[in-house]
């Protein structure tokens, strides 16, 4: 089986494709994954064959762009108020400048962190104690700041979790097992207006870190580290790990379904006759921050994650989750045989006028799509060890609120009613 990389920058990629047997291959040979390292393009998804995969949702910016992000939050926020905050009170500027004005004039004394809308690896972020230094036109995302962050050998640090979405019609979700955890370098006190301006304090990004005099390469005790090593850290403390892995997986899991409607809507447009498993799977990276109450806070998410392996633990950990997505993807060269004969049965009834009613024709793909359902969460059920999944995995019904409110985007349309008899 073939792989296109030719839109992925990343050679670890590379590497692990060939270790699991995949073969590199060029625009113009037959391929059976493609990975890119940007948002598939329109032209890419509609040419692409029933047993070919990518790397990429339609439509998952809703929950990467970081003012997307703040627009689906808070519309979940409205509705739970209490189950959605789970994310910083965040505005988009400059539409939300006058929420934000009023909600600084009865929330005195706080710390905000300003970001560009569309921007990664700490770009273009500030932090102010006073709003007016914000500019009333400026084209980002204010966020109230964190400011008593749970602390790491008196540093800030966040969690970078690595989460892979296998299917969004059912949505599946998995965690890796390992990821990242992301240290300042100067020891962390309270913002002030004299320490604001302080980014190896307040940021913990590795792009801005990694070029402080500061910055320590020690697997244990260094800048960076691997999750499992502060799950470690946890036990050895008395932290109750389960409780705080719980309350993250529920955050990837709310965060997920904000975007879940445009996510469906998308899908079933772009890829209307894909019945062999999923077109596209996504790994995604989940910025998380633990506050001193052991609380977790979803900073952003990312929609292409790093997997630069310039240090021997970054090697280790992208690269074992790389493997082991390949692993949970359901690539199998029988597919792509089975969906050529397929094809060429379904071109010969056509010549030869075979035509099965409508009512025949949908019930056929119901039964097929639910057979299909069954094929893939056994396979991944087998093939799940380096991932655990979190949705759905006995909390169908525990979620199920947030679907319908944040699916009545749609609701309300003739063809998604149609849609939603077709799935059932």
């Amino acid at each position: 089986m073939g792989i296109n990389t030719s839109g992925c920058k990343y050679d670890s990629v590379r590497r692990v494709a060939r270790r699991f047997g995949l073969k590199e291959v060029g625009e113009d040979e037959d391929w059976s994954l493609y990975w890119t390292d940007s948002s598939i393009a329109l032209e890419r998804v509609l040419e692409m064959k029933r047993y070919q995969k990518v790397n990429h949702f339609p439509g998952m910016s809703e929950i990467c762009r970081k003012d997307l992000l703040v627009r689906n939050m808070n519309r979940l926020y409205k509705l739970f108020p209490e189950e959605y905050k789970i994310y910083p009170r965040s505005w988009c500027l400059p539409a939300d400048y006058s929420d934000l004005m009023a909600y600084s004039r009865s929330k005195k004394n706080k710390t905000y962190i300003i970001k560009p809308e569309n921007s990664c690896q700490g770009k273009g972020i500030y932090l102010v104690k006073n709003i007016k230094d914000i500019k009333p036109n400026e084209h980002a995302v204010c966020q109230r700041y964190i400011s008593k962050p749970m602390l790491l050998d008196s540093y800030k640090f966040d969690l970078r979790v690595y989460v892979l979405v296998t299917s969004c019609d059912p949505l599946r979700i998995f965690v890796y097992e390992d990821g990242l955890v992301r240290l300042a370098t100067t020891k962390y006190i309270d913002p002030t207006t004299n320490n604001v301006d302080n980014t190896y304090m307040h940021l913990t990004n590795y792009a801005i870190n990694k070029n402080s005099k500061d910055f320590i390469r020690d697997e244990e005790s260094g800048s960076k580290r691997k999750l499992t090593t502060l799950n470690k850290w946890f036990k050895n403390n008395g932290y109750d790990v389960d409780k705080i892995w719980k309350d993250i997986e529920d955050i990837i899991i709310k965060t997920l379904i904000t975007a879940h409607p445009i996510l469906v809507h998308n899908y079933r447009t772009c890829f209307p006759n894909h019945n062999k498993g999923c077109a596209c799977f996504e790994i995604l990276g989940f910025d998380v921050i633990l506050d001193k109450k052991l609380k977790p806070w979803l900073l952003e998410v990312n929609h292409s994650p790093s997997f630069h392996t310039d240090h021997k633990l970054d090697k280790e950990v992208k690269e074992g989750l790389l493997y082991e997505t390949l692993c949970l993807l359901q690539l199998s060269s029988s597919d792509k045989r089975k969906c050529i004969e397929e094809d060429k049965r379904k071109i010969k009834e056509r010549l030869f006028k075979k035509q099965s009613s409508f009512g025949a024709k949908r019930e056929e793909a119901a039964q097929n799509y639910e057979k299909q359902q069954k094929v893939s969460k056994d396979y991944e059920d087998k093939n799940c060890v380096g991932y655990r999944r979190i949705y759905p995995e006995g909390n169908v019904e525990e979620y199920e609120k947030y679907f319908v409110e944040s699916g009545s985007l749609f609701q309300e349309t003739a063809a998604s009613r149609s849609r939603r008899e077709l799935a059932k």
